[in-house]
Formats: C-alpha cells, structure tokens, sequence
C-alpha cells in the first residue's frame, strides 16, 4: 500500500479555492510577462526544496521501498516504469509505448519502446521489468507498499508470502525483449493506476547484484531510467542530479537539479529571500504578505490532514470515546484561527476533486456542521465510560498524541488547541509528543505492532484516481496502512467494521461505475463514523518560486511528472538561486 506517502500541511496556504479539474494545475502561472529570454546553460541549475522541507532527509532511493513523499519527489526525477500519470491523472505510457487488455480484463500486455536503455547506457528490456516487480513483491525486500499496490497480480500474495518461488514464468511473463504479460488476479479497473506508484519501476539488476542492499548509494553509476541521474548524495544535506543522456523521452533543460534538505522547513523562507533558493514554503508569519507577491503560487491538493486512534489500544477502544474525541473538536475555528482560514475544514476522508467525493457525507453526529458538538461529545464520553468501566475521567489511561511538526509553528498551534478542546469539552488532558516525521513514519507502518496511542497521519495525498486509494488500500485488513487496527482487534465493533472490509473488496471489483461509487460512498460514511480518522483539513499547496522559473506544472499530487521536466527552463531573470552548474 501507499503507507506514509504525505506530508503535512505546515505551511500557511491560500483561503482563496482554485477548484479546477482532477490534478490540474495551479491558479497562477508565475511566469512574467517582463522574463523571456532563457539563460545559457551553466545557469540552467534549479535548487527546490520539494525532496526536503521539514526532514533531514530521504528515507529511500529505492522505489520499491519508498513510502513517503520527500523520498518519492527524489525518486521521481530518476526512475519510471510502465506508465504514469498525466497532470489530468490520466494513465499515459513511460517505459510502454502501448498495451492491450483480455477480454476478460485479466491479462495486460505492454510494448515496451525500442531501444530502452539504464542510465548506464545498458540495454533495458522486459526482463528488467518482470526482474523489477518480482523483486518489490519478494518477501526478503519487505517492501512496505508493492504487497499492497501490486497484490492484484496473480499469485503476488502467495509469492510474497514465500508460498510460490517466483512471479516469473507465471504472472510475469516476457515474450520477447519488449513485450510483457501481466496477469492478474481479478478483473479491476484500476489495475494500470496500480503500476504508476513507484514499487512497480524499473531498476537495474546488474547494479543490485554488484552491490547488494547498498546499490542506491551507487546510482551514480547507473540503476535509472528517468529524465535525471544521481550525481551525488550528500546525507541530511542534498541531492544532486543531471540529466539522463538515456532517456527515452524528451531531454530535460535543466542542466542540474540541487534538492537541499530542511529540518526546519520555515528556513526555507529566509534563504529564498536571500537568493539561495528557487521556491520556498511559506511561514504563517509571513503569509499575508507573500500571498501578495507576484512569485506566490497556491493549488488544490488531493490531501487530507487527519489524526487517528489505535482500536487496539484503551481508551480508543470504544467507539463512543473516538466520537467523543471526534465532536469535541471545533474544526472551523482551528481553520480561522491557527491558519487564518486557508484550509478547508473537511469531515472526508476522499478529498474534493477526486472520483468518490461525496458532497452530502456526514460527520459522526450525522451532520454537516464542521463547529463540533460539545453537547454530544460530553454524553458520548459518559455512555463510553460506563461501558469501559471508568468510573470518572481521572480513572481514563493517560492519553498522549504524537505527531511531527518539522518545526512548523503553525502545526504545533493546531495540536495545542486541540489540547485545550478536549480539556475543555471531555475534562481530559492529552500530552503532546512531536516527533521527527521518520520516527512517526516508522512507527506507524509497523501494522498491528504499532505502539501509539493517537498520531497524526500526518497526511493522505492521492497516489491515482481511485477512491480505493482512500479506503480498502488503507484499511482492510493487514494494509500497511491500518496502523489504526481497523477490523484487526478485539472491540465489540470488530465484525462490523469487517463486514466494511468485505465491502471494500467487493466495491473494487465493481464494473458498474456510478454502482461502484455509490458503494464507496456508503464506505466513508461507515469509517467516518467510526472515526477511522479524525479528518481536519483538505490541503492547499502554496509555496513562492522564482518568477525566473518557467515551464513548472503545479497538480494535485504535488509532483513533477518524468516527461514535464522537458519544458522546466531557468531564464536570465537576476531573481533566481545564484547557481551555476558544478
């Protein structure tokens, strides 16, 4: 599954809605009218902060291993694989130039393009490719996302869990150098938005068998097979990469793209002020008067900020409690009064703009209202008592919550009111634990192991146009993501909440699509109920870049597709990092 691909809205972001297509793009393009000419090429060197704002750094370059968004940024640039997503999140080819679907919907045929090559130079074919995916599904890896993301190819489940030896010859099939069969194991439609997350791309055998679990610290010597190549990693400092000379798409412009790391994502602001920096986020402090500044961009992202509570743990294993917890939050005057009302205040779990969203779900008081109920909540937290056994709140296990603000004032503001709501509303005090963003990511993934009590998620941000990325992706049973022991403990509610499990599975089989949405919708409206999560905000993305920087297509994933790195420019504009290729 996608585990902890997110990133938490810590910057202060737009109050205007720029509500536009599926992943389209941003509402303004930055480019000036006054800024023409392009900048020779030893200037062609863009320094963004998009691998490395608010973490010390990446976690992986290896695609099958990533789970988080700073490490996917990086890892975009240089690897791909069959296909990807288009900026209207429409599946379009990468290392396949075409495909052809059974009748039955159950085995896809890729041609791959001609002549594919590593970033090495040697020869990549569609044994590369079987080699690839077989490899993200083995059992040794532990890949934290392709059980999840490709366990709809026949026998994955099996294979990964060391029943069957391999994939190849059985659901991986190589006809010839570039044609490959992919059989699967049911007959979904989402099947080709699976490949486009990264533990389906391609790497280089001869690179890992060299080696071993350390190749990602070589890629400078090869392993990609996208519009970028590792020049050089420096830990918790930066990332470097030139452009692929093999690369089968168009060449990117860029000559050099730096990706710095910062712990403290506010200091991205004072460096892009001082010239060191191509875009920045943007600190609350300084919000009103950047969102004035012709470099102030701002987009709709498919993100969800949210916190959660492990079913397996008191005293969040009772569902009155989680509503009580749930109501007793206002989450309009967090909005207003922490981020000066530039997210939007959501009861979803699937995010306005994507496939599923339902306009008229409701909360778990079985209203719209976003103000919270502390009426209800108090009652809901006496009805959970008596049930658990709690004689007063004092007799309660002490509650804490973690969550990652990566430095961000604005973030640590909204868990402290937060605080102060519950201690108002319920009489109960939370302690507050902010932990490095990795720490948290690690934990979490850890399943039914997970030890916290409440976390911030931090972030759901969409991987494909699904709404099964949103729901059976995260929450049935042994997703990587169900850190929450949804339908995994031992409650009173834990058979109705698999019977929810067992809907999921059959809404993503579905053929029928206005059946299949309908179904989800019913779905999210049972999970918010439970409080599966406490949803609070549907992200904005707003940021300041360089108006000397051109080409950039902002989406809703918040990522650069491999073939739009062709139309990023630097232009002889005195704004832009004084940069120079190294």
């Amino acid at each position: 599954m996608q585990g902890n691909k997110r990133f938490r809205a810590m910057t202060l972001l737009p109050s205007v809605l720029c509500l536009v297509a599926l992943f389209m793009t941003a509402c303004g393009s930055g480019e000036a009218s006054n800024v023409t000419t392009k900048a020779p090429e030893n200037k062609q060197v863009l320094v963004s902060i998009m691998a490395g704002y608010g973490t010390q750094d990446i976690t992986t370059y290896d695609p099958a291993l990533d789970d988080d968004a700073f490490s996917e940024f990086a890892i975009y640039p240089v690897f791909t694989g069959l296909v990807s997503l288009n900026d209207q999140g429409l599946v379009e080819p990468q290392l396949a130039q075409s495909w052809d679907i059974s009748t039955d919907k159950m085995t896809y045929t890729f041609h791959l393009r001609p002549n594919l090559k590593f970033s090495d130079g040697t020869p990549l074919t569609a044994s590369d490719v079987a080699y690839s995916i077989n490899r993200a599904l083995s059992s040794s890896l532990g890949s934290p996302t392709a059980p999840y993301y490709l366990h709809y190819i026949k026998d994955a489940i099996a294979y990964n869990g060391g029943k069957v030896k391999t994939l190849i010859g059985d659901s991986l099939i190589v006809v010839n150098p570039t044609t490959i069969e992919i059989k699967i194991s049911q007959p979904i439609e989402f099947f080709l938005d699976t490949l486009t997350y990264p533990c389906s791309y391609v790497v280089e055998p001869s690179l890992i068998a060299k080696y071993g679990k350390n190749w990602t610290a070589h890629l400078s010597e090869g392993g990609g097979d996208g519009p970028f190549k590792l020049k050089s990693w420096t830990h918790n400092k930066e990332i470097d990469l030139v452009p692929n000379p093999n690369y089968y798409g168009p060449q990117p412009q860029l000559k050099e793209l730096r990706l710095p790391f910062y712990q403290n994502q506010d200091d991205t602001y004072g460096d892009y002020l001082a010239g060191r920096l191509d875009d920045a986020v943007i600190p609350l402090a300084d919000y009103s008067s950047a969102s004035k500044r012709s470099d102030f961009h701002k987009n709709l992202l498919l993100a969800i900020n949210y916190y959660t509570m492990n079913y397996n743990i008191a005293p969040f294993n009772n569902i009155d409690i989680r509503q009580a917890f749930a109501l007793a939050v206002n989450k309009q005057q967090i909005v207003s009064k922490v981020w000066d009302n530039s997210l939007l205040a959501t009861n979803h779990i699937i995010p306005q703009g994507m496939p599923g969203y339902d306009p008229n779900l409701k909360g778990p008081d079985g209203t719209t209202s976003l103000t919270g109920d502390p009426t209800k909540a108090k009652q809901l937290l006496q009805e959970g008592m008596k049930q658990a056994g709690y004689s007063n709140v004092s007799k309660i296990p002490p509650i804490t919550l973690d969550y990652a603000s990566g430095g961000s004032q604005a973030t640590q503001a909204e868990v402290a009111v937060l605080q102060q709501d519950w201690s108002d509303v319920l009489g109960i005090h939370v302690n507050l634990s902010d932990l490095p963003i990795n720490t948290l990511f690690a934990n979490e993934s850890k399943g039914a192991a997970n030890t916290m009590q409440f976390y911030t998620g931090p972030a759901w941000i969409a991987d494909y146009p699904d709404p099964e990325d949103w729901t059976t992706l995260q929450f049935d049973q042994g997703a990587a993501q169900n850190g929450m022991n949804y339908g995994q403990n031992h409650s009173t509610d834990a058979a109705a909440q698999q019977a929810v499990q067992k809907e999921m599975e059959q809404a993503d089989l579905m053929q029928n699509p206005t059946q299949r949405l309908a179904t989800y919708d019913d779905i999210e409206q049972k999970l918010v109920n439970d409080v599966i999560w406490l949803p609070m905000e549907q992200q904005y993305w707003s940021i300041l870049r360089k108006p000397c920087v051109l080409g950039w297509k902002d989406n809703g994933m918040n990522l650069v597709l491999p073939n739009d790195w062709a139309n990023i420019y630097i232009t002889n504009s005195s704004s832009c990092a004084n940069a120079t290729v190294s």
